[in-house]
């Protein structure tokens, strides 16, 4: 067996990126593809890593090899659960050798390149992960959607198509959010019910953007707002209550709500040294370099 590639792999509930490496680290190409967190499913989750792999290899301009010559890193969503991590690594379709974690260890590895830090993830989920200079690591929140991942888009837009169907009952006074997210997804209840009935977190984390776009006329969409940076700033009180290690904001929801957090946590946020498919490359060198 020939090693001949390198694959990092970011996969969520929203869409995959897969990055092409030779074997010395030098980046080749990108590919991207839809959701592959494990809440979709094993098969549809190799589905779209494969089709993200095989899209890299175009964009450097190079026919897709035998997964046998590659090696491949994943963060994923819903690696946490073990069940679904096993059946995922038990599908594998080949790779010489394959590292699997999740999406937020990953993230976190990647941001801090290798050393302790902090990362606080809010994209379609929520989670928080902390990497102690003693080698610990834990994680918060990232139970998923919908029992958990509160702050995360998917709640955000949760939280609005509740307070539409508010608006809807009489329960609750119209305003711009809820007008917005009744045009996006019905006026009347039973337009409402089947948007609901065909759903799932990436549709609901598509209207996330519509609680930021009303922040500043609606007092309901900055509530929301508001809410979201408490669960988040918990997820990182209960894995660093001392408020020691640095911060790296990750995912579309957390950046922009970023400026929001309380000063003591905002101080200590830092630029990302890496994303999270520079950690799962990392994770899998660590791997390469054990073997015999």
């Amino acid at each position: 067996m020939t090693l001949s590639f390198l694959i990092g792999v970011d996969g969520g509930g929203t869409g995959t990126r897969a990055r092409l490496c030779d074997t010395r680290g030098q980046v080749l190409g990108q590919g991207n593809a839809g959701p592959s967190s494990l809440s979709h499913g094993v098969p549809g989750a190799w589905l779209q890593i494969l089709q993200a792999v095989e899209r890299a290899f175009a964009a450097a301009a190079l026919p897709t090899p035998r997964w046998q010559d590659c090696a491949l890193g994943a963060g994923l969503a819903g690696v946490n659960a073990p069940e679904q991590a096993a059946a995922f690594r038990a599908a594998n379709p080949g790779f010489s050798t394959l590292v699997v974690d999740t999406d937020s260890f990953t993230a976190l590895v990647g941001a801090h390149a290798g050393e302790p830090g902090l990362v606080l993830i809010a994209g379609t989920g929520s989670v928080a992960e902390v990497w102690r200079p003693d080698g610990t690591r834990r994680i918060a929140g990232g139970w998923g959607f919908p029992i958990g991942d509160e702050g995360g888009g998917a709640w955000l837009g949760l939280e609005a198509v509740r307070l539409a169907q508010q608006t809807i009952d009489g329960r609750a006074t119209p305003g711009p959010l809820s007008e917005a997210v009744c045009r996006a997804t019905g006026h009347d209840a039973d337009s409402m019910l089947n948007w609901c009935a065909r759903a799932n977190q990436t549709a609901y984390a598509g209207l996330a953007p519509l609680v930021f776009d009303h922040a500043e006329t609606d007092a309901q969409a900055a509530a929301l707002l508001d809410a979201s940076v408490l669960a988040l700033d918990a997820l990182v009180h209960a894995l660093d209550p001392q408020e020691k290690l640095p911060v790296v904001c990750s995912g579309s929801v957390a950046k922009r709500l970023q400026n929001r957090l309380p000063s003591v946590l905002r101080q200590r946020c830092r630029e990302p040294r890496g994303d999270a498919a520079d950690g799962a490359l990392h994770l899998l060198r660590l791997k390469l370099a054990e073997a015999p």
